[in-house]
């Protein structure tokens, strides 16, 4: 667990690193653009959508999980905007003394508030947020076996099967992240959640040990996740920017 929270804090160092080379790459294009040949400055205003890469590729070399989320965000000011995540997940958990499978489907909706000046033109994003997540779900114990003190013989494993139907749960999270330009209009991102339940409907006998969206429920009403997204910005329309800068009268 150290070592991927190492690769994780690595990765987002790598990307704020790129947000600020093509920072400084737009400043010195610019500065090649002639005195003579100002022209009104506008800013891009759009739709950016992606996939949630960690899932999609756990779903390749992961015989117990399947999963897909998709992202999106809708910049609506200079530093504010929308963002949403839908997705599945189908995941078969074996502990010690359990063996369950959880399939279900969430939505989570929220704003993030960009910190990260960007040159003009530019949609790189050091940000935070907060996001409301909704999910559904049923919930399979598969096999489980009976706890003994007593650890000289093997526990018997005992098979069920039972399935649990109608579960849900809500939940807030809040966000933490940066997304940078790679490309023309598409973006690395990478992000870090804390969660808290707000509600939890479990099953008779059995509780949810996993909810698909909000992570392991193991500790509590807490948790934690994380993505790393690919995403493409459309851009929708522009605004012009107010030139705030007084303007110098000739002396006579």
């Amino acid at each position: 667990m150290k070592y991927i929270l190492k690769c994780f804090f690595s990765l987002f160092l790598v990307l704020c690193s790129l947000t600020t080379l093509a920072q400084k790459a737009a400043i010195k294009d610019s500065t090649a653009v002639k005195k003579d040949s100002v022209k009104p400055k506008t800013e891009r205003y759009g739709l950016r959508v992606g996939v949630d890469m960690y899932k999609f590729t756990r779903s390749l070399y992961d015989k117990n999980y399947k999963g897909l989320e998709l992202v999106g965000d809708f910049k609506f000011t200079r530093r504010h905007y929308l963002a949403a995540e839908i997705g599945n997940e189908n995941i078969t958990v074996a502990d010690d003394q359990l063996n369950f499978t959880t399939n279900g489907t969430y939505l989570k909706v929220g704003f993030d508030y960009n910190s990260y000046e960007n040159w003009l033109g530019m949609n790189n994003m050091i940000y935070v947020g907060m996001r409301y997540g909704v999910s559904a779900f049923n919930q399979t114990l598969n096999s489980y076996s009976i706890y003994y003190a007593n650890n000289y013989f093997p526990k018997p494993i005992i098979e069920s099967g039972e399935k649990f139907d109608g579960l849900s749960a809500q939940w807030l999270e809040v966000v933490a992240g940066v997304k940078a330009e790679l490309f023309s209009n598409l973006y690395l991102g990478f992000s870090l959640r804390m969660n808290h339940l707000v509600t939890n409907k479990t099953p008779e006998n059995f509780d949810n040990l996993y909810i698909p969206g909000f992570n392991r429920t193991y500790e509590g009403k807490f948790g934690a996740g994380f993505n790393y997204s690919i995403s493409y910005f459309l851009p929708l329309y522009k605004k012009t920017l107010k030139n705030k800068s007084k303007e110098v009268t000739p002396k006579k």
